[in-house]
């Protein structure tokens, strides 16, 4: 099972379906009684071994890298493994013909990446939480003669930090940048910097390689992406960071259709930044999916409630469930980051749409705005029980670097650090307006017990009585099964644990959408039963 990295939960207290109130967090907290297991395995990258003597590099073979990350306890050990990183995925697809490419993550609990055959060329991923590792990483393969190529969004955002660690650095559209730097290096011209912005139609990227994913290890291995950008510039979203300039563009429906077709998975997940910006499109690309029969996830803004028969065709296309940024229940302090939204008071009217229609909601919460007060996290808790939100996700609000946040933020004199390993939207790494960074983290953690909790998974389950079973089976194998997860994911059974549940609410949801397209629009509807 690993060693556990802090204590077990002494609070017999917190342990109860009836969690405690927020001030009785703050007290347990105080008195250091609030530290969740965490095994090792989900804190601790493997260890390199320093013993590996340089080597024979193997001609024209590139290894890719997705370096591990610390796993937030509060949160699901398994949501990391719902989906593969398509951004690794998609510069496979665009390695030139004659190189061979190969696809590590270390979140997979395997250990550390592999060195025989020894690569020519290593790519690595580098994100703000774990630009270190990172660096770790690129030091053992440079120092085994390899050639490591580092790109990322933390290179864009910080790249006199990251040149000493690599040969080259890819800035902006991998996919276009990386047959140029592998075609140089068979050159002998590789030069330290590549750039390139996101002008170019998206729809001219090839397909990602998917081929190189261990299929077992995930929920899914059909992430997929339709649509690049967002209508929306938040202040505190990584879309805003300086010199990043995305362009919403899209892809041709039949190009995602094909692809998802291809995958043979019955589920999809789009990890687009807003798959709604474009009611059109997405009307479209539903009406391309519709024939599939498969079901699918995907990340939008509330204003796609805007349109009822929009929301309508998503559900006749599959769509089950849809990830939304509510960020705040305070329209000053959405305003103040720029985020443009329905009011409010009308969230709850337009979670009852897409409710109406069979789609589960994961709603998102940042907590620490200006106007977040100590009562926040009590009137957050209560508004997801009272809407049944079926998932929840919270974020310490975190300046990340060149956005107009972290300048402000530095500007203000509210940093408490650069230690980016804790820019990971779980730790308090700035000085809240009216609370304490101890405040803020006890809400932070608060909330994730109270909508965990026994108690509150069975008060949000759905109306039908049709759907709580599925609700139920997938609420506590995604948020109470923490302890089971390391396992899953080192024995490669994420997808046999998930793939019962998912074809169960696959054939449930192709029921539902043949009774849904016999009724009229506008004329009441039916529930869903997923």
């Amino acid at each position: 099972m690993g060693e556990p990295h802090g204590p077990l939960f002494p609070s017999n207290a917190l342990r109860k379906s009836d969690v405690p109130s927020y001030s009785s967090y703050m007290v347990a907290m105080n008195a250091n009684q609030h530290r969740l297991w965490l095994p090792k395995v989900m804190s601790r990258a493997p260890i390199l071994d320093e013993s590996i003597q340089r080597g024979e590099r193997n001609a024209r073979f590139a290894l890719l890298i997705n370096p591990f990350y610390a796993k937030d306890p509060h949160a699901s050990f398994g949501k990391h493994v719902l989906t593969p990183s398509l951004a690794l995925t998609s510069i496979a697809g665009a390695t030139p013909t004659g190189w061979r490419v190969a696809y590590w993550d270390e979140n997979l609990l395997h250990g550390a990446p592999p060195h025989d055959p020894l690569p020519a060329v290593v790519g690595i991923t580098v994100h703000l939480t774990f630009a270190a590792r990172a660096y770790e990483l690129a030091a053992w393969y440079r120092k085994l003669g390899c050639i490591v190529i580092l790109g990322g969004l933390h290179v864009l955002s910080c790249p006199d930090e990251v040149a000493p660690h690599a040969d080259a650095l890819a800035i902006g559209d991998g996919v276009q940048i990386w047959p140029l730097m592998l075609r140089d290096i068979e050159m002998g011209t590789l030069k330290p910097v590549y750039r390139a912005g996101y002008e170019r139609p998206y729809r001219d990227d090839p397909p990602a390689r998917r081929d190189l994913l261990p299929r077992k290890s995930f929920l899914t291995t059909t992430s997929i992406i339709a649509t690049r950008g967002c209508h929306n510039r938040c202040g505190f979203c990584y879309l805003s960071t300086e010199g990043l300039q995305i362009p919403y563009r899209m892809r041709d429906v039949q190009q995602v259709v094909d692809e998802i077709r291809a995958d043979q998975q019955p589920y999809a997940v789009f990890i687009d930044n807003n798959l709604g910006s474009r009611p059109d499109y997405l009307r479209a690309l539903c009406k391309g999916l519709r024939p599939l029969e498969r079901i699918w996830s995907a990340a939008i803004t509330l204003d796609v409630t805007d349109d009822p028969s929009l929301v309508r065709e998503m559900a006749l296309a599959g769509c089950t469930g849809v990830f939304i940024g509510f960020e705040s229940l305070s329209d000053t302090n959405l305003a103040e980051s720029r985020k443009r939204t329905p009011r409010t008071e009308d969230y709850s009217r337009r979670v009852a749409i897409l409710h109406d229609h069979g789609i589960q909601v994961n709603s998102s919460f940042v907590l620490g705005f200006d106007e977040d007060r100590a009562d926040v996290f009590s009137t957050i808790a209560q508004w997801v029980e009272d809407n049944r939100i079926e998932c929840a996700t919270f974020h310490i609000l975190t300046p990340y670097p060149g956005t107009p946040l972290f300048r402000r933020m530095q500007a203000e004199d509210r940093l408490l650090h650069t230690d980016w390993s804790l820019y990971d939207t779980a730790h308090v790494v700035f000085r809240p307006k009216h609370l304490t960074p101890d405040q803020l983290l006890a809400g932070y953690e608060w909330l994730y017990q109270r909508l965990y909790s026994h108690r509150s998974i069975w008060k949000r389950r759905p109306e039908d009585w049709r759907a709580v079973l599925p609700y139920l089976a997938m609420s506590y194998l995604y948020k109470r099964s923490n302890r089971y997860w390391h396992q899953l994911i080192s024995h490669n059974l994420v997808h046999a644990a998930w793939s019962p549940l998912v074809e169960w609410t696959r054939r449930r949801h192709v029921r539902y959408r043949k009774r849904l397209a016999d009724r009229a629009i506008g004329s009441s509807l039916i529930p869903a039963g997923v």
